[in-house]
């Protein structure tokens, strides 16, 4: 594993040079890259969303497109279109933004949710049709959506099946002060993500993306993961649980964030870390938990503490 802890402290310190203070978060992001996961930022504008995916496209050298969604816009315009050519008489598949590596899927939910529905073939099986002809993403392909929490006039909320699709949902909240000084001074003059290099080769990043898939994960771990899941499933609070890609995202999560600490095996505290993060996004709470302000992150604190922790136990040779 030591190759992977490699390529992802070289990420990481690369874009911690725009993204200041935000270490965990900028890690998670990074898990999500290992695992070939998605990323949904939920926050309020002006921390660093679009900063923090321009700087992961240009720390792995990819390619890098933005698509700002509108009310107005169509599934075409996420996937491409095809255009007849009157010199060969052909019909040409024009891409879109979509076929980008790093995709930044800005305030996602001001699209319609037929236009959102462009996403969901793209994110799950890495690929696009149009005209029913069918076109393979380039790898890596990472999806970076991000939608303002505060301002619900004029959008659409996700639907559960594109919210499902998000390896992980995180925040990344406002600087402390003595790194809001810190970004006042580095961005005196120009923006640091201008002088910003490559550092990881795409085809480094590949190798560790193979990697990540051979961590061990103990039965009695896995076990855990689903333990967990099922008790989101019968908590009180909760209308809809977590969905076996529930299960699967905190289990490949869990596998990346072993790797980037330089272990070759999974621990219980691995999954408790980033329960929250992979599970939360996939809970709809019920009605009369809302009316008792309890929220998704809370649900999960409660499952976390009613779930037993697999010990430790001798591995056969």
């Amino acid at each position: 594993m030591q190759e992977v802890q490699d390529v992802a402290k070289r990420i990481i310190a690369n874009v911690e040079q725009v993204i200041i203070g935000k270490d965990r978060e900028v890690r998670m992001t990074v898990v999500a890259l290992l695992c070939e996961g998605h990323l949904l930022i939920e926050d309020v504008p002006g921390v660093g969303k679009t900063m923090l995916a321009r700087a992961i496209a240009r720390t792995v050298g990819s390619t890098y497109r933005r698509i700002q969604f509108t009310p107005d816009m169509l599934p075409s315009d996420v996937t491409g279109v095809s255009v007849f050519n009157q010199k060969n008489l052909e019909f040409e598949f024009r891409p879109g933004p979509i076929m980008a590596q790093i995709v930044l899927s800005d305030e996602i939910n001001r699209a319609t949710p037929k236009t959102q529905s462009a996403l969901l073939e793209a994110m799950e099986e890495r690929q696009v049709t149009v005209d029913g002809t069918t076109y393979d993403m380039a790898r890596p392909f990472l999806v970076l959506a991000t939608q303002n929490p505060i301002e619900y006039e004029g959008t659409f909320p996700l639907p559960e099946a594109q919210v499902d699709r998000f390896l992980m949902r995180i925040r990344l909240g406002y600087p402390l002060k003595a790194h809001e000084v810190n970004i006042l001074g580095l961005q005196a003059l120009t923006h640091p993500i201008d002088n910003l290099e490559r550092t990881v080769s795409v085809e480094e990043l590949s190798k560790a993306q193979e990697a990540v898939r051979d961590m061990y994960v103990d039965d009695s771990v896995k076990e855990y993961i689903v333990d967990l899941v099922a008790t989101t499933r019968d908590h009180p609070d909760v209308y809809l649980g977590a969905s076996p890609r529930g299960s699967l995202a905190l289990f490949r999560a869990a596998r990346a964030w072993a790797a980037i600490d330089g272990r070759e095996y999974v621990l219980p505290d691995d999954i408790k870390l980033l329960a929250e993060a992979t599970l939360a996004h996939r809970l709809i709470v019920s009605p009369s938990a809302r009316i008792k302000n309890v929220d998704a992150a809370q649900i999960i604190e409660d499952a976390l503490a009613h779930t037993p922790v697999p010990g430790s136990r001798v591995r056969a040779s």
